[in-house]
């Protein structure tokens, strides 16, 4: 039986504890929601303060060059592309990953080898929905069909590629279990049938070891503001393979991607590789904040790197399943998340069952909160889509608890107690208090 001293004694030898001073987390807060919003840097405030009143007040508009304003998506984009395995200037930072997947996809549809006959965009049912409502948009806007799997299985997928689908749209870490794609296999089964791989990155960059190049991916997108702790609302990124960068263009073409902006030509000429993925004016105190964030997750490469962040990360989750299991035995909660270390990110998401109708998963999360311990619920979704949707039907989805765990700043103890916290929850019932049932806008 693990105890609470066995956890402190695994912070005592823990490599990257130091790295936790790098954020400003609130006194008394066990934060497992970095996979949804990452919490403040230190360095983020300060940076940000010297954009505005230096920057933007006194330089302003010279900032543009001397502050090094106008670069900033290209910088940014080379140090998220440490984290991902591309090389220097193959990614920007720019824009949010819908509108970025929306240049892609529209890219790839529009690709110079693509067969007439290939008409149809494959995904998942339980992708996220903005995924899937881009894709669902630009099937309409293009005449194309959107074809929606219910089962994960790698086989499943590869089973589903033939002469008419033109792209394989993939999360790489599914946002609501946890569970993690083979990226190299997926990838190479939709080339050797001619379709190419998009993948999203939203909760695998900054979480587990992603190299895009030896899975020979085509295009790739992610998320500035979950592990890369970028911010509410940072911008996202945008990579593409170099063997298409200056073949496909996107649609978005704005006065950013044009090959010479400041020329002011009335006919658009797409800039060379990555930047023609841009579109407007970038937004620079955005971008001050997101490099903040991006260094807080570089600041491991001393220590590891994204390896040892990894090996942290499967240790926490681990801890935190065989504690759930043990601590919470008999208050029907159930693991969705792959126990497998190559089939899961860094998240652990738990079900329970209904005794009375409802799971009580929303308010066992909100009493959680309450008591410091701040994980997210994702709704269930057990009603039928309407038919004109191209979605299909709901297959019954349960409720979802979900939580995050990000090694910079999460420790061992951290996992103990936050375990206590939610058998505490479970056994005294407080969950089924009003307050805690009360839905909020965002859940």
């Amino acid at each position: 039986m693990i105890t609470l001293q066995d956890c402190r004694a695994l912070d005592t030898q823990d490599p990257l504890r130091k790295l936790r001073g790098l954020f400003a987390l609130p006194e008394g807060v066990i934060y497992l929601d970095g996979n949804s919003l990452g919490p403040l840097p230190e360095a983020t405030a300060p940076r940000v303060a010297r954009a505005i009143t230096q920057e933007w007040g006194e330089g302003l508009i010279r900032s543009w060059n001397s502050a090094g304003w106008f670069d900033l998506p290209q910088r940014l984009g080379d140090k998220i592309a440490r984290l991902v395995g591309a090389h220097p200037g193959e990614v920007v930072a720019t824009d949010s990953t819908s509108i970025n997947l929306y240049k892609v996809l529209s890219a790839a549809l529009s690709a110079p080898q693509a067969d007439a006959r290939r008409s149809v965009i494959v995904s998942e049912r339980s992708n996220f929905p903005t995924d899937l409502y881009i894709a669902q948009s630009l099937c309409k806007e293009r005449g194309c069909e959107l074809q929606l799997l219910d089962d994960g299985d790698a086989d499943a997928i590869a089973a589903s590629l033939d002469e008419r689908v033109a792209v394989l749209m993939l999360t790489h870490v599914n946002y609501r279990t946890g569970a993690m794609h083979e990226m190299a296999a997926l990838t190479a089964a939709a080339h050797r049938k001619g379709v190419l791989a998009v993948w999203d990155l939203a909760h695998s960059a900054g979480a587990v070891p992603v190299d895009l190049h030896a899975a020979d991916a085509d295009f790739a997108i992610g998320c500035g503001y979950k592990y890369l702790n970028g911010g509410p609302g940072a911008p996202a990124f945008v990579w593409v393979h170099p063997r298409h960068a200056d073949r496909f263009e996107q649609p978005l073409a704005g006065w950013w991607s044009h090959a010479a902006p400041f020329d002011f030509a009335p006919g658009y000429r797409p800039a060379a590789g990555i930047s023609r993925y841009l579109c407007g004016t970038q937004p620079i105190l955005s971008m001050a904040a997101l490099e903040c964030g991006l260094d807080t997750v570089l600041a491991a490469g001393p220590l590891g790197g994204m390896t040892a962040l990894r090996r942290k990360s499967l240790a926490l989750t681990d801890l935190f399943m065989e504690l759930v299991e043990s601590r919470c035995a008999g208050h029907r909660l159930a693991l969705v998340t792959p126990r497998q270390h190559d089939h899961r990110g860094s998240q652990v998401c738990f079900t329970r069952t209904a005794s009375d109708g409802e799971s009580g998963a929303y308010a066992i999360v909100q009493a959680l909160i309450a008591r410091g311990v701040i994980g997210d619920y994702r709704a269930g979704n057990a009603r039928a889509s309407h038919a004109q949707d191209g979605l299909g039907h709901a297959r019954g989805l349960p409720d979802i608890l979900r939580f995050g765990f990000t090694p910079l700043y999460i420790g061992f103890e951290d996992v103990w107690h936050a375990v206590e916290q939610l058998r505490q929850v479970l056994e005294s019932g407080e969950w089924r208090r009003p307050e805690f049932n009360q839905k909020h806008a965002v859940t």
